[in-house]
């Protein structure tokens, strides 16, 4: 027989002469992994790297095939293998304009490939584990939690949920209002499918057009309507939902996560030096902005200052910029956007934090900060080992182009940087290089995509708490 329920009386407690009720607490599922399975999170990153190579072959062969381009025939392997990297890595560099060569078909499918590799692979596969099982290991959590850049893994399905509704309802928002600018240049079909194209390549910072003629908006720069859009699509993608989500719940400045504020301080600094710098600059360049009215020169100016972080779009031509322009833009392609965004480079938090840290030791703090918190060491040490990583990469794979291509070097630093920092902004060679150009700048693509993530995960793996500490050292500095 079934013994009855015996349910506990609810405890009562007494505070001066008043009597509260407690609540009792729910009991809690908690559903546990192995912890081996733990330990092997960040060993696991290869997951992430094998399915992001898994994408771009599919997308590679899609290519390869007649219905993909316009001329009916066969597309040079290579040229689709770089095709697919450029998208799936949200880079924009191109062998063949995609405008004119590709059929809309073969556009379609760049579309997805930016799409899958704006959100992330792990962000995707986790929509795909939930839509097929419902849940998602803590292992698969970790994963995706990394390629978000977050710190705790709690509530990471609803996060993933999120971030996929934003980028669609933003994407939606802003391809109609490019659909209001474009229709004008056009019949409506037309119309309709440049504004998609362009609303998800900019949200996703892949900076792939199809305008034709690789001129990618050079011929649209005085259009408010386009560019304005364009621009935000490219902030919101740009500076992540992490920190959105932040803004709309705490709305004040001062109530935001210090990462936030790092964010938006470093990237409304880079826009205002960039604005000002590409204005005073360029001014008087016949080749770029010398014939403009003042007003489109403002317009330009700031797009310029936008896209370089790492947008790929562009309303002047890169190759005819001055050197000194060049060089400042490829500082910009190395800054990037933000962590756990659609866009590349070191990332505006590292930047941030370095900058912050270098004041903290000018104004003598012991301690490095900002906003009233004090920096982690380790993560400023991982701050500084991505930079001097990256900086060794680049230099390595400039130094390699060098040696298989015939052009200027300021040119193929140029490429590199643009290729590390997935920015998809050119001086004009990429179609020009050797085949071993071209292998080296897929590389390049793919490392700079996924290189930062890794590097984090292995950091992270690899942090020990020491149990002792050696006696300090005095190094000369200066």
């Amino acid at each position: 027989m079934q013994q009855p329920y015996n349910r506990e009386p609810t405890p009562l407690r007494r505070i001066g002469d008043r009597t509260f009720r407690l609540s009792r607490p729910k009991p809690v599922r908690i559903h546990l992994e192995p912890l081996h399975q733990i330990k092997a999170a960040g060993a696991s990153f290869s997951l992430v790297v094998f399915g992001f190579a898994a994408v771009i072959a599919i997308g590679a062969i899609l290519l390869i095939l007649p219905i993909s381009a316009k001329s009916g025939g066969l597309t040079n392997p290579l040229t689709a293998l770089f095709t697919a990297t450029s998208s799936v890595c949200v880079t924009g560099l191109v062998l063949v304009d995609t405008g004119t060569y590709w059929s809309g078909f073969g556009q379609a499918v760049i579309l997805v490939l930016i799409q899958l590799g704006g959100l992330g692979f792990m962000t995707s596969a986790t929509l795909f584990l939930l839509a097929i099982r419902g849940r998602i290991s803590l292992r698969e959590k970790i994963l995706a939690g990394q390629a978000l850049g977050l710190e705790n893994y709690g509530g990471l399905t609803g996060l993933v949920k999120r971030v996929v509704i934003f980028s669609l309802v933003i994407e939606a928002a802003g391809a109609g209002l490019l659909f209001l600018a474009f229709r004008q240049y056009g019949s409506t079909d037309t119309a309709i499918w440049r504004s998609v194209f362009h609303a998800v390549s900019a949200f996703n910072n892949a900076g792939f057009d199809i305008l034709g003629n690789f001129s990618s908006l050079i011929d649209y720069r005085t259009n408010a309507g386009i560019v304005v859009t364009l621009a935000f699509l490219i902030i919101l993608g740009g500076i992540s939902f992490i920190v959105i989500e932040d803004i709309i719940r705490k709305r004040r400045f001062s109530h935001l996560q210090t990462d936030t504020k790092i964010v938006l301080i470093t990237t409304f600094g880079l826009l205002l030096l960039g604005f000002g710098y590409y204005f005073f600059a360029e001014y008087s360049n016949p080749a770029t902005m010398g014939g403009m009215p003042f007003s489109d020169k403002l317009l330009v100016s700031f797009f310029q200052s936008l896209t370089p972080r790492t947008a790929g779009f562009t309303t002047v031509d890169i190759g005819r910029m001055g050197e000194a322009s060049i060089f400042f833009t490829m500082l910009l392609m190395f800054i990037g956007g933000a962590a756990g965004s659609t866009a590349g480079g070191v990332k505006v938090n590292t930047a941030g934090l370095l900058i912050f840290s270098a004041l903290s030791a000018l104004q003598g703090k012991e301690k490095p900060g900002a906003f009233g918190r004090s920096f982690v060491p380790a993560q400023i040490y991982r701050a500084m080992a991505l930079i001097i990583i990256y900086i060794a990469l680049v230099s390595i794979v400039a130094l390699a182009l060098w040696v298989t291509e015939g052009f200027n070097f300021t040119r193929i630093l140029f490429e590199t940087f643009s290729a590390f920092g997935t920015v998809g902004l050119s001086t004009g060679i990429t179609p020009a290089l050797t085949t071993a150009g071209r292998v080296i700048i897929i590389l390049a693509m793919f490392v700079g995509r996924l290189g930062p993530l890794a590097l984090a995960s292995i950091l992270v793996e690899r942090q020990k708490k020491a149990s002792f500490s050696y006696p300090e050292a005095f190094i000369r500095i200066g």
